[in-house]
């Protein structure tokens, strides 16, 4: 029976350690509650961080691509105001030496006429040297022809005011009235363009 019953002082000291290892427990339930809201705070805080670096990044990026458009357009005019420069470049040398083609047709004809200046000066012969003009113009009037010129004769024809120029108008019974019935001076076309207009004498109508 003295076994059993325990004393008084046994049981308020057994009672006092449970006590204390309770408060130990919550201590250490505190403590670790303590280092998770740590944890979790820094946690939260790198979150927060890598936010705040994304928005950054997302405000830089606008910048960098409006310096990326200003770098291409800035490029696209100065390959355009080299592109103008050529053209009109090529455009000066189209009308400096468009003629150039037509010249070194055209300078055979000067030895031509130069040499038929010679004949006419060593001769008395009025019939070989009109004969050597004559080769003149026939080779002149074909280098003409080869750069899309084109003679208007109108002789006979109809009056055209488009091509022909009526100088006078003159009766003619045995003519066709409003037709050319003489022509003044001949006329010329570039590739279909009037360049020059044919003067001519037109028959006069009834």
């Amino acid at each position: 029976m003295a076994n059993d019953t325990e004393n008084p002082d046994q049981q308020g000291q057994a009672e006092g350690q449970d006590k204390s290892a309770e408060v130990e427990q919550t201590q250490e339930a505190v403590e670790d509650g303590e280092v998770g809201t740590e944890e979790s705070g820094d946690a939260a805080s790198d979150q927060t961080t890598a936010e705040e670096d994304g928005k950054s990044d997302a405000q830089s990026d606008p910048s960098e691509e409006l310096t990326k458009v200003k770098d291409q357009l800035l490029r696209t005019v100065a390959e355009m105001e080299n592109v103008r420069r050529r053209a009109q470049r090529d455009v000066e040398n189209a009308h400096k030496y468009a003629v150039e083609k037509l010249l070194g047709d055209l300078l055979p004809v000067v030895d031509s006429l130069e040499k038929a200046e010679d004949a006419a000066k060593s001769t008395d012969n009025t019939e070989s040297m009109a004969e050597g003009i004559g080769l003149s113009l026939k080779l002149f009037v074909g280098i003409l022809e080869k750069a899309g010129v084109t003679l208007v004769d109108p002789l006979g024809e109809p009056f055209d005011p488009q091509l022909h120029e009526a100088m006078a108008m003159v009766p003619n019974p045995d003519a066709e009235p409003n037709s050319v019935m003489d022509v003044m001076q001949r006329g010329y076309t570039l590739n279909g363009r009037l360049v020059r207009a044919a003067k001519v004498v037109v028959v006069k109508g009834e």
